[in-house]
């Protein structure tokens, strides 16, 4: 029973948080930050792979993102709602409830089919060179979006919420609260289980030395490009669920700034610890939406006009700072490689990976 202490907690605690935004016990808004503290610690567990675990240096994380958060969209909305595509959607409305999750996970292999491509020219590169070619990607996708008018261009593409509003009225739950946990925690369990197997110990082998890797019998481009594709792959299904939670999609969202946040996470959180990577990802969360509250102080105590909005200028300016400061006093950030099981070690006792 210890064993599954920790399966237990979860389901206790996705349990609790759908009752309660189900009875609205909690506003909107708290729903919407625990919803994109789920988003975030996909996308920084996720790039973390990457830049922690294979030593790399990805910067174009977003647009893996953005193709996600497309394709998700663009399908879900062929399918469950009216548009101007095909008029009529493709299937009834009702069976969105049952094939919402296999919408998110095509978003997510569409994503790493992108990330294969971009995988395949980085065989021979590293470090700045890898950076200089995830850049690229990234603005390359989002210049291919924003020309393709059929899906709204640099205008954006809605609709979602009906595909959300068309499951809620099969059965009225909070489906997007619900669906943002499964996979959250699906993530989290996905890349523990990959990166404590004998397959994803090879990743971390690269990490330290790839040519002693190669030495080693380890078959270094298939290891980078399936580590790669997982990554990018779980970036897809952050984009589709911050799609749905949205309702609302537009390529502007998923620009260099969005990647550089997912690297702040990283960074912030340790490279190499899972559980660094998912400590940060919650203290941004918190830490940007914290800068919200300081606009609406500045409104009330210093009749600042309401049009006058601080906190992404701020946002830039604090963020970039605490890595200064990081990088000053504690270079491998919160948890370093270390996971809360190493500074923790009864922590053991509650979970069991074969």
């Amino acid at each position: 029973m210890q064993r599954y202490s920790v399966q237990l907690i979860l389901i206790a605690l996705g349990g609790l948080i759908t009752y309660l935004a189900y009875e609205e016990a909690i506003d909107l808004y708290i729903i919407s930050v625990l919803m994109f503290m789920g988003v975030n610690i996909i996308m920084s567990t996720s790039l973390n792979l990457v830049n922690g675990n294979m030593g790399e240096f990805s910067c174009g994380h977003a647009g893996f993102m953005c193709v996600g958060a497309y394709v998700s969209s663009v399908l879900g909305v062929l399918l469950f709602s009216k548009n101007k595509i095909l008029a009529a959607p493709l299937l009834n409305p009702e069976m969105a409830v049952y094939f919402f999750p296999f919408i998110i996970i095509a978003g997510g292999l569409a994503a790493a089919l992108t990330g294969l491509l971009v995988a395949i020219p980085s065989y021979r590169t590293r470090g700045d060179y890898l950076a200089i070619i995830t850049i690229a990607a990234n603005y390359i996708i989002i210049s291919a979006i924003e020309n393709m008018n059929i899906i709204g261009g640099s205008r954006g593409f809605m609709g979602m919420k009906r595909v959300v509003n068309s499951m809620e009225d099969v059965l009225y739950l909070p489906w997007m609260v619900i669906w943002v946990f499964v996979f959250t925690i699906g993530t989290v369990w996905l890349l523990r289980r990959y990166t404590s197997s004998t397959f994803g110990k090879g990743v971390n082998a690269i990490c330290q030395d790839e040519v002693a890797a190669e030495i080693m019998s380890v078959n270094t481009n298939k290891m980078k490009t399936i580590t790669f594709m997982l990554s990018s792959g779980l970036a897809g299904v952050a984009g589709g669920l911050f799609a749905y939670i949205i309702g609302y999609v537009n390529p502007g969202s998923f620009n260099i700034l969005k990647s550089t946040e997912a690297m702040v996470m990283v960074y912030l959180g340790g490279m190499g610890s899972l559980s660094g990577a998912v400590i940060a990802a919650v203290l941004f969360t918190l830490l940007t939406e914290g800068l919200r509250f300081a606009d609406v102080l500045l409104h009330y105590l210093w009749f600042v006009p309401d049009s006058w909005h601080y906190s992404q200028v701020w946002k830039w300016v604090i963020i970039p700072l605490i890595l200064i400061i990081l990088m000053q006093f504690r270079p491998e950030g919160i948890m370093g490689n270390r996971e809360l099981s190493d500074l923790f070690p009864g922590l053991k006792r509650f979970y069991k990976f074969k």
